[in-house]
C-alpha cells in the first residue's frame, strides 16, 4: 500500500524549498570595523501586510495589533536560532537576550510604533551593544497562529500561499553604518509559522553571516 504523506509536513517541505537563495551584502572592511565587537542585539522586526490582499473586515486596528504580535514572535524565534548556533561556538559574538533588549527599549521610550524614528547608533548606545540586527517582513496575510486561523476562516484570508518579503540588516553600533544585509522574496505555505520562517532564514544565511568563526 502506498504511504500517505502528511499534508502539513508537505506544506512545510514546500515552504522550506521555496526559501532558498537571497541577496547578501557585506561591507568590504567588515572584519576591521568589527574586530572588537562582543555583543549584538536583535530588535523587533517591522511586520506589515499587503492591504490589497486582505479582507475589508480586517480593520487597521486589528492589523496593527497582529503586526506587533508577529514582530515579537519573529524576534524571539530569530534570537532562538542565533542562540542555538552561538552555544555551538559558531560565532565570534554573543547575542543579547531579547527580553532584556525589549525592556531596555521600553525604559528609554523606544516602542514598536516609534523605533524607526531612532538611529541605529542611538539604539545601540541605549542597549549597550556593539551592533544591532533589525529587519522588515512584508506579508500578504497574517501567519497561521491560532488567532490568524480564526481570521482566515471568518475574515476571508483564503488561499494556499502567503507571499513573504524579508529584509534583515546589521548596523554598526558606533556610527550606525550598514555592515551587512540579506534580502529575499519568497512564497510561503499557509501552514508556515514564525519558527519555520526563522529556521529557514538562518539556514539561508548561516554560511554568510559575517560574525561566523573562521574554520
Amino acid at each position: 500500500m502506498k504511504k500517505q504523506r502528511n499534508p502539513l509536513a508537505l506544506l512545510i517541505l514546500l515552504f522550506l524549498t521555496a526559501c532558498s537563495g537571497g541577496d547578501i551584502y557585506t561591507k568590504s572592511d567588515f572584519s576591521d570595523i568589527t574586530n572588537s565587537h562582543k555583543r549584538v542585539a536583535i530588535l523587533p522586526f517591522i511586520v506589515s501586510y499587503d492591504a490589497k490582499s486582505i479582507s475589508k473586515e480586517f480593520t487597521i486596528e486589528t492589523a496593527k495589533k497582529a503586526e506587533k504580535e508577529e514582530s515579537v514572535i519573529f524576534q524571539q524565534n530569530i534570537y532562538a536560532q542565533f542562540l542555538k548556533r552561538q552555544t555551538q561556538g559558531k560565532y565570534t559574538v554573543e547575542f543579547q537576550d531579547v527580553d532584556d533588549t525589549n525592556a531596555i527599549l521600553m525604559k528609554n521610550g523606544i516602542s514598536y510604533e516609534n523605533i524607526t524614528s531612532f538611529t541605529k547608533a542611538k539604539i545601540a548606545s541605549k542597549l549597550g551593544v556593539d551592533s544591532v540586527i533589525s529587519g522588515t517582513i512584508r506579508k500578504s496575510k497574517p501567519m497561521s497562529t491560532t488567532g490568524a486561523v480564526v481570521l482566515t476562516l471568518f475574515l476571508g484570508f483564503g488561499g494556499n500561499t502567503n507571499r513573504i518579503d524579508i529584509s534583515m540588516t546589521l548596523h554598526n553600533g558606533k556610527d550606525g553604518n550598514l555592515l551587512w544585509k540579506y534580502d529575499n522574496d519568497r512564497a510561503a505555505g499557509l501552514g508556515s509559522s514564525a519558527e519555520e520562517i526563522a529556521k529557514s532564514l538562518m539556514n539561508n544565511i548561516s554560511k554568510n553571516f559575517p560574525y561566523m568563526k573562521k574554520v
